[in-house]
């Protein structure tokens, strides 16, 4: 039962960060859908993730290069996630309260998908690759 309870509230979050972003692209004093550029992002942050959990050893060495590198590619595409909507809204492409409304979107969604890791991605009997 822990773990339904754990998907409705990842579930939750992800409709909220959805909806924070999905704000600072249709309101009405914004009206630009620039920033759902940002949607590639969150589709590429964990793709580090599972190729390094497919190609690295499963040893327990505080060193893996494979993770590190992994580690540092998805920092790399959280930053430019983060980015994105600060370079539009300095080129006054948004405005900047559209770029408000995306970084939160941003938070909320990024902490969504880091508490799917932390819930479903251990080695236990219900991870995520059952799914």
């Amino acid at each position: 039962m822990a773990g339904v309870k754990a998907l409705v509230s990842l579930s939750f979050s992800g409709a909220l960060g959805l909806t924070f972003l999905l704000l600072g692209c249709a309101l009405e004093q914004y009206g630009v859908y620039w920033p759902l550029f940002v949607l590639m992002f969150y589709v590429i942050s964990p793709l580090p993730y599972f190729i390094a959990n497919r190609c690295g050893d499963d040893t327990d060495s505080s060193s893996n290069t494979c993770r590190e590198l992994s580690h540092f590619l998805t920092t790399g595409i959280v930053i430019s996630a983060y980015g994105l909507p600060v370079v539009l809204a300095r080129t006054e492409v948004i405005r900047w309260g559209a770029c408000g409304l995306v970084m939160a979107g941003n938070s909320v969604i990024f902490l969504t998908i880091l508490g799917f890791f932390l819930v479903f991605g251990g080695s236990d009997d219900f991870s995520w690759e059952q799914w």
